[in-house]
């Protein structure tokens, strides 16, 4: 009992759910929101609506399946059909190859059969032995000369000092490589009053053996002063770059200085 009495004397809302129902349903009323007797009474009646609807959906469902099926049979025949006739021109054309194959090998045979036939067969012709000679042993020591005789010996110097005597006459005849240069000389005036034409005269007057004078030309070097670039051609063991500038530099009344613009083997 006392636990009764406890219970009692708390403060319980056993009654809550009742009061939230009749609270959802006055604010549906006010909402305009249908209660639920309704609303399942709407259930109810679009669920038979939908019973209906629902086998002649499943019908039409199932002629468009079928109608697809067919449709995709006939496309793999199609298909198959365009395959078939694709190896039958396939298997055509082989058998045209391997019939001009057995024609190309039947004219090959009959082109070699009479070829064989005219094959003749030399027989190989017999291997004649040597004949050996039969000496005597005294006769083959009398023909070997042991020490050899002094007229072999001048016959051999003989050759050998005719052959060294061609040989340098050979060489002799050859002629010998001479190495020369192409010199490009620039042969500079005192001043632009100096005679230009009188100067190259003077350079071509000199003359050495193994020097060939070449093409010239006058350079203007500035101020109205021109010098004089003249190549030439010289013999290395002959004539050399200092011999040709002491020559030249000889002409003071003309020449101021020489120098070297090029130079080149030949």
């Amino acid at each position: 009992m006392s636990g009764l009495q406890g219970l009692a004397q708390e403060n319980i809302w056993f009654d809550k759910s009742r009061y939230d129902e009749a609270e959802r349903r006055f604010y549906e009323g006010m909402n305009g929101i249908p209660q639920t007797s309704q609303v399942k009474t709407a259930l109810q009646g679009s669920k038979g609506h939908t019973r209906t609807q629902k086998p002649r959906e499943r019908k039409t469902s199932q002629n468009a399946s079928k109608s697809e099926d067919q449709s995709e049979l006939v496309s793999r025949l199609k298909s198959l059909e365009l395959d078939n006739k694709n190896l039958h021109k396939v298997v055509d054309d082989l058998r045209a190859t391997l019939s001009k194959l057995e024609s190309r090998m039947a004219t090959l045979e009959k082109s070699q059969s009479p070829a064989s036939k005219t094959v003749t067969f030399t027989k190989a012709a017999p291997v004649q032995t040597p004949k050996v000679e039969e000496h005597n042993g005294a006769d083959d020591d009398d023909d070997i000369d042991l020490f050899g005789s002094d007229e072999e010996d001048e016959e051999a110097e003989r050759i050998k000092a005719e052959r060294v005597k061609e040989y340098s006459q050979r060489k002799a005849k050859k002629p010998a490589l001479i190495a020369k240069s192409s010199i490009l000389l620039d042969v500079k005036p005192w001043d632009d009053e100096t005679d230009m034409s009188k100067l190259e005269e003077c350079v071509r007057s000199i003359q050495m053996d193994g020097l060939l004078w070449g093409a010239s030309k006058l350079v203007p070097v500035g101020y109205g002063i021109k010098k004089l670039q003249i190549n030439c051609v010289v013999e290395d063991d002959k004539v050399g770059t200092d011999i040709l500038e002491e020559e030249i530099t000889k002409f003071e009344d003309y020449v101021q200085s020489v120098d070297i613009a090029a130079f080149n083997k030949i």
